[in-house]
Formats: structure tokens, sequence, C-alpha cells
């Protein structure tokens, strides 16, 4: 079985699916989609992880700038790509309210 590792500042995603419905409940043709820019991180590399910098895990949900991704033709619905570390903008976290 063959695995993706990704190397240098880079996490390789799972990118979730296009949407075909948008928020108001509109059905947009096959061949329109809203562009999807969230994920989930499948690995990162050891540079990455040993980064404080980057509070990047395995699992989490992401939102990500698509424009340097690069896709990994592994799985038939091709939804993983390798993608710079500086191109995740946000990590979605469950709401822990915060100590004064």
């Amino acid at each position: 079985m063959e695995i993706v590792e990704p190397v240098g500042k880079r996490v390789l995603l799972r990118k979730d699916e296009d949407r075909k419905i948008t928020k108001v409940g509109i059905h947009l043709p096959d061949k329109m989609e809203i562009p999807t820019l969230t994920g989930r991180v499948v690995a990162i590399s050891a540079q990455v992880a040993r980064d404080e910098d980057y509070p990047i895990k395995q699992y989490d949900r992401v939102l990500f700038n698509p424009r340097h991704g690069i896709p990994v033709d592994f799985e038939g619905d091709n939804r993983l790509f390798v993608i710079p570390v500086e191109d995740v903008v946000a990590v979605f976290r469950t709401g822990k309210g915060k100590e004064d």
C-alpha cells in the first residue's frame, strides 16, 4: 500500500466536496460549482510538525488558498492536494470559552 508523505513546509489535505447547492438552497447546474476552500489534514511533513509557528495537526479541518495546491492522483475521487503550509490560512477549532 502506498502512502503520500509531504516534505518541506507542506501538508496533505483532502478537499471537502464541492457544493452543488448554495446556502439559500439554489441548485446549481452540474458545470457550476462553488469552489471549496476547506479540507481535512491527512498528513503533515516532519518539518511542519516540529515548527511551533504552525499549530496544525493531522485531522484538523482547515481553510486554505488552493492556488499553489498540487493535486495527488492517488485515489479515484482525486480530492488529495499537497499544499504549502503558508497557504493554510485558518484552522477550525471547537468553540471553547476564554477565561478572563
